[in-house]
C-alpha cells in the first residue's frame, strides 16, 4: 500500500517543537499497516526536521539556544541579508539537521522509542505554517 497527504501546520515561534501528534492524527491509514515506513519532507528552507526527547520541554530550549549559539545572526561575513537577520541562520540550520525523516511503521504505530519524538525544528522568528508531505509504504494488516 502507498498513501502520501500534505499536512499544514500552523505558524509556531521559533524553537522546536514536538509535531509527532499532528503526524500521527494526519495519518488515517496509518492504522490499518501491518509494517512499512513513513517518509516526512519539509517543502521549506529554513525550517527543518529531527527525532529526540519527547518528554523533557528543556531539551527542546537547550536545542534552540545551542544552535542559536553555532549559526548567530548578524555575522560580518553574511551575504545573504535581505530577508532578515534569522533568514541565512535559519538556511544554515535547515541544512544542518535536514528536511526529511524516514520512521518504521509495525502494528499501525510508528515505531519510535519510548522517548522520542518528531520535533519541527522552527528556524525563523516568524516563519508561517509550514507544510510536510506524508507519504506511507507498507503492507496492511
Amino acid at each position: 500500500m502507498w498513501y502520501q497527504t500534505e499536512l499544514r501546520l500552523r505558524p509556531r515561534i521559533r524553537g522546536f517543537h514536538l509535531i509527532t501528534r499532528d503526524i500521527e492524527q494526519a495519518l488515517e491509514p496509518l492504522r490499518q499497516m501491518h509494517m512499512g515506513l513513513l517518509h516526512v519532507f519539509i517543502k521549506h528552507t529554513s525550517a527543518s526536521l529531527t527525532i529526540n526527547e519527547n518528554a523533557d520541554p528543556t531539551v527542546r530550549s537547550d536545542f534552540e539556544q545551542v544552535f542559536d549559539r553555532l549559526v548567530p545572526e548578524n555575522a560580518p561575513y553574511y551575504e545573504h541579508t535581505l530577508e532578515g537577520s534569522d533568514d541565512l541562520p535559519a538556511h544554515i540550520k535547515s541544512s544542518l539537521l535536514g528536511p526529511e525523516l524516514t520512521i518504521p511503521i509495525r502494528n499501525g504505530q510508528l515505531t519510535l522509542g519510548t522517548w522520542q519524538g518528531i520535533y519541527l525544528c522552527e528556524h525563523r522568528d516568524q516563519g508561517g505554517s509550514r507544510t510536510l508531505v506524508l507519504t506511507l509504504q507498507g503492507q496492511t494488516l
